[in-house]
């Protein structure tokens, strides 16, 4: 119990459920005399809490363990704030899928009970970091746990770009833009675009081309080590958007260069005794369903 006496609660802006679920883990949390700190945001939400506040960017410093009450997107934003940190997180699902908040809020006090007796396992996920040069210079900058994802915006028409991998030019693609997922983001928008289910302990990074205009462009699984960049064509006639995790955009120009690596700094998950990735797949993506009421080990 000791190796988590100072927790940090985040919670997703806009929900009852989420606020009416940290009040109950505030109250168990306290009678267990637990040092709370509470995200400044949500904490504008619960009046008379009287508990210490912080920023999320600043969280990470000052707790032992966060955990993050949402859904998988609350997560992602958490992760971004504390992954720098090398703080343990561990979510609560209030969302819908649920492949990184594992946890339902009516397990909660059991399964944080056996976390605190040490009975958990923690995953090492990797974040990407990306950077958008204009003219040489750097414009932007951002991270992502999920992915990057090259689009049009609003605009209907295609981008033109070149692609390379290190050193290696790969092609050029006209096509509604480009999925860059780690294995955390294959479950997510990646898997929606064709790309394949990697298992999380996997260091590797896919490209998932979205509606190329080639019946040969297919998604590519590289290195997780490499460095990508993508050159935006002097030709395009539209002014496209990299958005990083569904949630940070930055505005590109013909002739922007967007360069991929992974982040210096990883996000450590907690999850409950017992988890399974592919248990996880299983039940969110609905597989062999007729399969769990008999013997599958034989």
């Amino acid at each position: 119990m000791d190796k988590f006496r100072r927790i940090g609660l985040i919670g997703r802006l806009g929900s009852k459920k989420v606020v009416d679920t940290l009040k109950n883990m505030i109250s168990f949390l306290s009678a267990q005399e637990f040092h709370i700190i509470l995200d400044a945001r949500i904490a504008d939400l619960m009046p008379g809490h009287g508990l210490q506040t912080c920023k999320q960017k600043v969280m990470g410093d000052l707790c032992d363990l966060v955990i993050v009450v949402g859904g998988d997107g609350s997560l992602l934003g958490a992760a971004r704030a504390l992954a720098r940190s090398d703080v343990p997180v561990l979510g609560v699902n209030r969302g819908q899928l649920g492949f990184l908040t594992d946890i339902s809020p009516n397990q909660f006090e059991q399964k944080f009970t056996e976390i605190l007796a040490g009975k958990y396992s923690q995953e090492d996920r990797f974040l990407l970091k990306i950077e958008v040069s204009r003219n040489g210079k750097i414009i932007g900058e951002a991270d992502a746990l999920n992915d990057m994802v090259l689009h049009p915006g609003k605009a209907t028409k295609m981008i033109e770009f070149d692609l390379f991998v290190g050193d290696d030019y790969v092609y050029n693609q006209r096509s509604d833009g480009l999925i860059v997922a780690t294995p955390t983001g294959s479950t997510a928008y990646s898997l929606s675009g064709g790309g394949p289910i990697m298992h999380p302990k996997l260091d590797a990074i896919v490209l998932v081309p979205m509606f190329p205009h080639t019946l040969s462009s297919r998604p590519i699984v590289v290195d997780g080590n490499s460095e990508l960049k993508i050159i935006i064509s002097e030709e395009n006639e539209t002014y496209p958007l990299v958005s990083c995790d569904g949630q940070v955009s930055i505005n590109l120009a013909p002739g922007d260069v967007i360069r991929l690596r992974k982040h210096q700094h990883r996000l450590q998950l907690i999850h409950p005794e017992g988890y399974n990735f592919y248990r996880t797949c299983r039940e969110k993506l609905g597989w062999s369903a007729g399969l769990t009421a008999r013997n599958v080990s034989a």
